[in-house]
């Protein structure tokens, strides 16, 4: 049998008791591999330090990791990714990466005290093992989501999100383990000022010492994830792992190495402009982002997948917002929701057409990928139609149409065997 309901079968295939199965175990799989990574962490760390030091750590530990997680979350409001991988990335970062780096760190540093000896084992473990294995470890998860969950990926401000979420994580258990030692080395001696000293460093002064540097992994994932050829990828990855092994071996060593005047050095010359390019970056990527999305609008509209009226309310934050909340004052918060869910989805279907008419996404990929973007916005609109309000605010506060009225939802769209490439995604 041919026809558009078999194309669109094989372009949208329907779930099948082996796809569902694989959908709860390796989420099932995946969650007790890092809870067993944290729990060896935190019996190897509760053996050395003792329980009472983790505990201080801990607490010491959560101030700064609230705001630069916030931050993160902030920078990532065009088009938020989904939290349960947000959740994991930071998980890797506090389990997975941490273990591993501890483990191999450990090593390190008691090969050289053998070989090259006393004292130099602090020393080669924070300036060469440190910083190629940390970054590894967290760089493998963005390569990670590259690979497996490309979708995911729709440029910089992206891979800067998900690299901040796996390095605050690492930072997190990171700071349990110094602020715990600063507790057991201060207290034996009858002092609590060492442990107020370390926690001001590390944070107050350096919070985004580590987001700062797997953000360069993250914005050479995110220039991979635009490239349409495998060696634009690789070089894209590799760069981006390169300079942060270089500022993460920078900044261990003027902290060892060069003594207070070095760290200071290094602190204001180096950390500070690069954290400032940072935000420069991510701030003309979000700006990026926004021309995207309002670019695509039009022809969406044109198409008939959204209002007229919502164009304008759609091309920026504050329009989004300010419809969010007049929604929430006339009918709640459950019809916010709707209407943030239905302008997610636009913003998803807005990002993957750029991908694919820049070549970024494969032709099978694409159709696929496109087919799935236009039903989720389908079905959000669906949601949001049954709350009249969530929609017709838009149309008031902007003088829309009387006679308008949103399409009705229908299934993805299907594509013969005869739709040429050079037509591929269709113009809205």
């Amino acid at each position: 049998m041919s026809g558009p309901m078999t194309q669109a079968t094989r372009i949208v295939p329907l779930p099948t008791q082996r796809r569902q199965r694989w959908g709860v175990l390796v989420p099932v799989v995946g969650l007790v591999a890092l809870g067993v990574c944290g729990l060896v962490l935190l019996g190897q760390v509760s053996s050395n330090l003792g329980i009472s030091a983790v505990l201080v750590g801990v607490l010491c530990a959560m101030l700064p990791v609230g705001p630069v997680v916030a931050a993160f979350l902030w920078i990532d409001r065009w088009e938020p990714e989904p939290p349960r991988t947000l959740l994991v990335a930071f998980l890797w970062g506090a389990c997975v990466a941490a273990l591993a780096a501890y483990l191999i760190n450990s090593g390190v540093a008691a090969l050289a005290e053998q070989n090259l000896g006393e004292g130099s084992g602090p020393v080669v473990g924070a300036i060469a093992a440190a910083p190629v294995v940390e970054e590894a470890m967290k760089g493998l998860f963005l390569v990670g989501l590259l690979v497996f969950r490309r979708r995911e990926f729709d440029g910089v401000v992206d891979g800067v999100v998900y690299a901040g979420l796996v390095a605050a994580g690492f930072a997190f258990t990171e700071n349990i383990i110094y602020f715990g030692a600063a507790f057991v080395q201060n207290a034996s001696i009858g002092q609590a000022a060492g442990v107020f000293v370390v926690v001001v460093l590390r944070g107050v002064l350096s919070p985004f010492a580590h987001p700062l540097f797997t953000a360069m992994i993250g914005i050479g994932v995110g220039i991979a994830s635009r490239s349409p050829t495998v060696a634009g990828r690789v070089v894209a990855v590799a760069v981006g792992y390169a300079v942060a092994v270089v500022l993460h071996a920078l900044w261990n060593a003027s902290s060892v190495v060069f003594g207070t005047d070095g760290f200071a050095l290094v602190y204001l010359c180096v950390m500070v402009p690069v954290f400032a390019g940072l935000i420069g970056v991510v701030l003309w990527q979000r700006r990026r982002e926004q021309n995207v999305v309002i670019a695509q609008l039009p022809g969406f509209a044109r198409a008939g997948w959204i209002a007229p009226s919502e164009v304008p309310l759609l091309s920026s934050l504050a329009g989004r917002r300010g419809w969010r909340m007049a929604v929430r004052r006339a009918s709640g918060r459950h019809v916010e929701k709707a209407v943030s869910d239905y302008q997610v989805a636009i913003t998803d279907l807005a990002f993957l057409r750029a991908r694919m008419s820049r070549g970024a996404v494969g032709d099978e990929s694409g159709r696929f990928w496109h087919a799935e973007a236009l039903d989720a916005v389908r079905k959000a609109r669906a949601r949001a139609v049954g709350h009249p309000e969530a929609l017709t605010v838009a149309i008031r506060r902007h003088n829309g149409p009387q006679g308008w009225t949103p399409p009705p939802p229908g299934p993805p769209p299907s594509f013969g065997p005869g739709t040429p490439p050079q037509s591929w995604p269709p113009r809205p």
